[in-house]
């Protein structure tokens, strides 16, 4: 029994292995709880970007219970977003950088994304502007890189574009969708709304009249941006049951957070700090395809609210 036991772990091991990790004992001890809530309390000081409390203003209206959030009642006779001042805000080059990216794709699962040469560019752009040129960015990788995660910030730069921006299948053996596609502009998969926990996307759509919001289930306990929301909205005649996104921060400190929680926690539960408060990320991993040595892309990212 005992040899099998060993013959069981040592399968398991091989198959970890396979899937791009080296040892998941390793894995899962190369950083500490502690060291991530310190590396995100410094990108939490080091968000430049961020919304002042007069450059976004939101109206989050009625407070709902975990138990009312699938009945699917507007509660909210007004927007969300009371003001957003996008002259201050978005001029800057990583939220230009952001928007210019959110028209990129068809919103429905199914639906094979066709990506253009001028797309790729602006992905290029993405990382560029939100990481390497940012203070935020630089932290980032060099915390990663001390703990042996890259060795360069050409390897950085390569696999994040690859786990962030590749491309995998949703539905249909369609090369429909990307952590990016998810995580930022949301998707449409089943009848309802799948992914989406951006805040600048959400504004821009509930400016444009395609998305109502309905109310929220979570308000994070931030006096000032970044905070957490986790909403009730409608986007296109598609329900988002609970739809959680750091409001008011910079393209940047959402891409880092998560990328943060996905490379040193996948497919895990991310405990966090910002401004001393606890903020737990959920990521998941994709794990029907793989990348590269058997990388896996990313699936989702998200605040987990209560």
């Amino acid at each position: 029994m005992k040899r099998m036991r060993i013959t069981v772990l040592l399968a398991f091991t091989l198959t970890l292995i396979s899937q791009g990790y080296s040892n998941p004992v390793e894995i899962s001890s190369r950083v500490s709880d502690s060291e991530i809530q310190a590396v995100s309390e410094s990108l939490f000081a080091l968000d430049s970007n961020k919304a002042s409390a007069s450059e976004v203003v939101i109206n989050p209206q009625t407070l709902i219970s975990n138990s009312e959030t699938s009945a699917k009642q507007d509660r909210a006779p007004q927007p969300l977003f009371s003001r957003v001042n996008e002259g201050s805000l978005f001029s800057k080059p990583t939220y230009k950088a952001l928007i210019a990216l959110l028209d990129n794709y068809e919103s429905n699962t199914g639906v094979a994304e066709s990506v253009t040469s001028g797309e790729v560019q602006e992905q290029e752009t993405f990382l560029k502007e939100t990481i390497r040129n940012t203070a935020l960015g630089q932290q980032l990788y060099s915390f990663l890189n001390s703990k042996g995660y890259y060795s360069s910030w050409q390897e950085f730069l390569e696999d994040l574009k690859m786990m962030w921006f590749g491309l995998y299948s949703r539905s249909n053996g369609k090369m429909d969708s990307s952590g990016f596609e998810h995580i930022f502009a949301g998707e449409i998969k089943g009848g309802k709304v799948s992914g989406f926990h951006n805040w600048v996307r959400f504004y821009l759509l509930e400016k444009s009249g395609k998305l109502n919001y309905y109310s929220h289930s979570f308000d994070g306990p931030w006096l000032s941006y970044p905070d957490v929301l986790g909403k009730q909205f409608m986007w296109d005649g598609y329900y988002k049951q609970v739809g959680s996104s750091i409001i008011g921060c910079s393209p940047e400190f959402d891409l880092a957070l998560y990328t943060l929680c996905y490379v040193t926690r996948p497919g895990k539960l991310c405990r966090l700090t910002l401004g001393g408060k606890q903020l737990n990320i959920q990521t998941y991993t994709w794990d029907k395809t793989t990348y590269g040595d058997g990388k896996k892309y990313i699936a989702s990212a998200y605040p987990a609210t209560p």
